[in-house]
């Protein structure tokens, strides 16, 4: 029995750490790849449009003149979307003094971003791009399970691509876009 118990434990073992190696050499994969398409920050962001949880149509021309914080998220209600859609909802008010306004885009359908808005009381849109058109030309799309990569873009007045975040930690990434706007001279908003 010790002998069995032992044999078992090294065969789930050796099966775990090939399956870490694995989803390690994938998501290196995934990143390099879609390294090479990320637009870089001093270039012009890539135009969007897309439907948010209510209907409404938000394209990047709507928000020339203010700075925007466009993040893509891997899928609706999941822990750490939750945590850092939650995050933007209670720094919202500084976000926008900063003059900021923050959009969040997912490959969610229309439903479940309205249902994820809903539950969490989340008073800025989220995209649904089921297809993947606005996070490929993000270089977001096809992350893990074929889900969008977390990353933010910070895009000035003029549309300008000024910060990229590839490497995004959901419980302080809206502190860090705060610190960021004022480091960049973003100004109390005017209007």
């Amino acid at each position: 029995m010790n002998r069995r118990f032992r044999v078992h434990w090294a065969v789930i073992s050796l099966f775990c750490l090939l399956l870490g190696v694995l989803a390690t050499f994938v998501r290196s994969q995934e990143r390099s790849s879609a390294s090479s398409i990320i637009p870089e920050a001093g270039v012009p962001a890539p135009a969007f449009s897309g439907s948010d949880q209510n209907g409404t149509v938000h394209r990047l021309s709507d928000y020339r003149g203010k700075w925007l914080v466009l993040y893509f998220f891997p899928k609706a209600g999941t822990p750490g979307c939750t945590t850092e859609a939650c995050s933007f909802r209670d720094s919202l008010l500084k976000l926008k003094a900063l003059g900021a306004r923050v959009v969040g885009v997912s490959m969610d359908d229309r439903s479940d971003q309205g249902h994820f808005s809903r539950k969490y009381h989340l008073p800025f849109p989220l995209l649904a791009d089921p297809t993947g058109a606005i996070a490929r030309s993000y270089g977001a799309a096809g992350g893990f399970l074929n889900l969008d990569h977390r990353y933010t873009f910070l895009i000035n007045p003029a549309g300008i691509i000024v910060k990229r975040y590839l490497d995004v930690d959901p419980d302080r990434h809206a502190r860090q876009i705060q610190e960021d706007l004022r480091r960049l001279g973003a100004r109390e908003a005017t209007s």
